[in-house]
């Protein structure tokens, strides 16, 4: 079972198996997809944003960055009751994983970070997953998370190291690296992905899975994003993303990481039933879904719950049941000194 999980894939053998003719690449990745999960599952995650808008980053993507002038509307981080209240009703209509977003450029400790604490320990007791994406991270931030009961904390690379500074010069590759290092030191499991259509190349895709797969253990979770294009950000008018572009990512993602659950997360609410189930043959078993029919911000439209429950029950798919990738069992804490982080997380030292 074992012998597909590897991290050391080399830029030229994920080129190799993204360059698969489309058909044979499915094939592959729907078969490895088949040994290392249930094909008739996926899995239902809820976007929560606790506190929208206003932030200091300058993500060329991003409709929360204050630097441009998008149609959202600013909000401060929410009161608990409400969060576990969207949290519950999220629940009732299938989700197994709720995902808490704060735009923050980084965690700071003081009240708000408390209260988002307190958020996770009211969200985990209603038995889902809770997933953070709060930013940037220190090491006792992070353990302080995995004190509260988080499940999962969300740090997407974006893209390659190459093109970073080209969609972001706020913070750098590095940065980022070195937050997920500080969750991977916890039970914690890590979410890490990125996003197609922000004008990268082909060798960008390539290089950004090279980097999430040289993890080791890889990411437990690894979103798959289309640039959702936001009036007002300097990405409005990048050219559309092809539904073949998208599978073949999502099918190439599959084959370097086996045992991680791919996230078909923004850019799915404008694909037909049939794009999406390829996307699910593909290696796709996790997906977003909402009572307001956005993601994160209105920005970024999703699917409704009865909309998916529909689709769902057409493609004969069951909801995957919380807590299948246990933490404790995943991986043990990682104690980095600066020889280890350097060589298991590339790029930070």
């Amino acid at each position: 079972m074992h012998d597909d999980l590897r991290y050391d894939w080399t830029h030229d053998q994920i080129r190799e198996i993204y360059e698969t003719p489309f058909m044979d690449l499915i094939h592959r990745a729907a078969t490895i997809h088949r040994r290392y999960h249930d094909p008739s599952e996926v899995q239902v995650c809820k976007l929560i944003s606790i506190k929208t808008g206003a932030c200091p980053e300058d993500c060329k993507y991003c409709s929360q960055s204050a630097r441009y002038k998008t149609e959202i509307d600013v909000t401060p981080l929410m009161p608990v009751d409400e969060v576990v209240e969207t949290a519950r009703r999220a629940k009732e209509n299938g989700v197994t994983r709720v995902c808490l977003g704060a735009a923050w450029r980084q965690v700071k400790d003081n009240h708000q970070f408390d209260r988002v604490l307190d958020m996770v320990r009211q969200v985990t007791d209603l038995g889902v997953e809770v997933c953070c994406t709060l930013g940037m991270l220190t090491e006792d931030q992070a353990q302080r998370l995995e004190q509260a009961g988080l499940h999962a904390y969300n740090h997407n690379v974006d893209t390659s190291n190459e093109y970073y500074d080209k969609i972001i010069t706020t913070r750098t590759y590095q940065d980022r690296l070195r937050t997920l290092a500080n969750v991977r030191k916890t039970r914690v499991t890590i979410c890490s992905g990125g996003i197609i259509g922000l004008g990268e190349t082909e060798d960008d895709r390539i290089s950004m899975l090279k980097t999430l797969s040289s993890f080791n253990p890889h990411p437990e979770s690894v979103p798959i994003n289309v640039l959702a294009k936001v009036p007002g950000t300097p990405l409005a008018d990048a050219p559309d993303v092809s539904v073949f572009d998208t599978v073949r990512m999502i099918a190439t993602t599959r084959i370097v990481m086996p045992r991680s659950v791919v996230r078909l997360s923004a850019g799915r609410a404008k694909m037909s039933p049939s794009d999406q189930a390829l996307c699910f043959l593909a290696g796709a078993n996790s997906i977003f879904s909402s009572e307001a029919k956005i993601m994160l911000t209105k920005a970024v439209p999703s699917q409704s719950y009865d909309e998916d429950k529909a689709l769902l029950q057409q493609l004969d798919l069951k909801i995957r049941k919380p807590f299948k990738t246990d933490p404790a069992s995943c991986h043990e804490p990682v104690p980095l000194s600066s020889e280890t982080v350097s060589s298991k997380w590339p790029g930070v030292g």
